[in-house]
């Protein structure tokens, strides 16, 4: 019984490690990607479509694998995912270590880039499915929530410790390239883990109501809703919910709202630090005051969801209206911050909101609809999440171009802007809860 606990206990360590390297690793590049940007001298529009397209794979390859890791072996879909995840990511270090020291010319550095990044969100997808199936396999129905909650907080943990490691990354000879470098060997080791230790799927007992569900893009401020959990968790039923359900509906465009608002600014971010703060790319207080600002935004929204939330057990739509007003205020304070202090304040005061306003999208979404369609619901909210950083990042950084408060400033009129929508649509969305309650 001793040596089974231990080899679950190994095991959930190993799927623990693949989630969290892989959302640190994406998170860490991201956050030194605008200085790279800056070092080649390309515009900054396209460094935002490598996030936006690597977000783009995601959201078609995400489910495509979790409808899949039952019948292709979840440890193979584990595997294939890291493996996918550490290939990427050597690509993309290598090809910027090359387009740094001026071997290969800036497009087809950048070209070379995001055609290395649509691996990652081709096949690193394929990854937290899985993980969640082979926890689900092992844990019976009580202890199975706790569980892979557990394992999802990988991916928050991810977004606080890409942005803060990063900066100690960057290395003497490979300079900006070396965050990418380090995942890489990271990733390699994680998947030597998983090959040598994780269990065949024959090993495990068959439980028909296993499974793993779509979990959405690891992103600066995507921290995890509980979606994926609910999706992977919730009663299998036949049938279909469409997006346009009037149940759900006002739910999702708001969160779709919020989404593109967080993803808008949180790309642009890496950008006004070294704009305002007048930094030089090359140097590593550079990157040390963009991986603070990143790193305060990201633990704010934890702080929010793991820590406010649960202590003052607000409902949705009063959730949606406290992040809607957090958010705004700090995207006002941040469009005209100009000291370090001023804008990681601003950043992290956005991000309380966000924490808010995506977990509030999420409950009320799920509290829309019977107890029967709450995976069908939680695919619905995984899918929005996700697409909000497909063309989110382009869209805030083509703004910052124009004029550099822009994203903030447009990010924070549409949100004051859905304050009567959200008053009004949610609230009968809420009335509607009651009804459906009980289905």
């Amino acid at each position: 019984m001793k040596t089974n606990q231990a080899s679950v206990g190994r095991d959930f360590a190993i799927l623990f490690m693949v989630m969290l390297i892989t959302g640190a690793g994406n998170t860490a590049l991201q956050s030194v990607l605008p200085a790279i940007g800056r070092s080649l001298q390309v515009p900054d529009s396209v460094i935002a479509t490598v996030f936006s397209v690597s977000a783009l794979v995601w959201v078609f390859a995400a489910p495509f694998w979790a409808r899949r890791s039952d019948r292709h072996g979840r440890r193979a879909m584990v595997i294939l995912g890291i493996s996918g995840f550490t290939f990427s990511i050597t690509l993309v270090a290598f090809i910027l270590l090359a387009g740094l020291l001026g071997w290969i010319g800036p497009i087809t550095t950048m070209i070379s880039v995001i055609s290395a990044r649509v691996i990652y969100g081709l096949f690193g997808s394929a990854a937290p499915p899985a993980a969640q199936a082979i926890i689900a396999v092992r844990t019976s129905r009580e202890e199975r929530v706790k569980a892979l909650t557990m394992l999802g907080s990988a991916f928050g943990l991810g977004t606080i410790l890409g942005p803060a490691i990063a900066p100690y990354l960057v290395l003497p000879v490979v300079g900006l390239s070396g965050p990418a470098m380090i995942f890489a060997v990271f990733g390699l080791l994680t998947a030597i883990a998983a090959t040598r230790w994780l269990p065949p799927d024959t090993d495990e007992p068959v439980m028909s109501d296993a499974r793993g569900a779509n979990v959405s893009y690891p992103s600066l401020g995507g921290a995890p809703t509980g979606a994926s959990v609910t999706g992977a968790t919730a009663e299998r039923v036949d049938g279909e919910l469409k997006l346009r359900d009037p149940r759900i509906w006002p739910w999702m465009l708001a969160g779709l709202i919020m989404g593109h608002a967080q993803a808008m600014t949180g790309a642009a971010m890496g950008f006004l630090v070294i704009d305002r703060l007048h930094l030089a790319v090359t140097e590593i207080a550079t990157q040390q005051s963009i991986g603070l600002v990143l790193m305060s935004g990201a633990g704010a929204s934890l702080l929010v969801q793991w820590g406010l939330i649960p202590l003052l057990n607000l409902s949705p739509r009063t959730m949606m209206i406290t992040g809607i007003g957090l958010a705004t205020f700090g995207l006002v304070a941040t469009s005209g911050a100009t000291s370090l202090y001023g804008i990681a304040t601003g950043y992290s005061l956005s991000s309380m909101g966000f924490g808010f306003t995506r977990p509030a999208f999420t409950a009320g979404s799920s509290l829309a609809v019977g107890r029967k369609l709450q995976g069908l619901v939680a695919g619905h909210v995984t899918a929005i999440n996700g697409a909000s950083f497909v063309l989110g990042p382009s869209i805030g950084v083509v703004l910052y171009e124009v004029y550099r408060p822009l994203p903030f400033l447009i990010a924070a009129g549409v949100m004051l802007l859905m304050i009567p929508y959200v008053r009004k649509r949610l609230l009968l969305s809420a009335e509607a809860e009651s009804a459906q309650s009980d289905l």
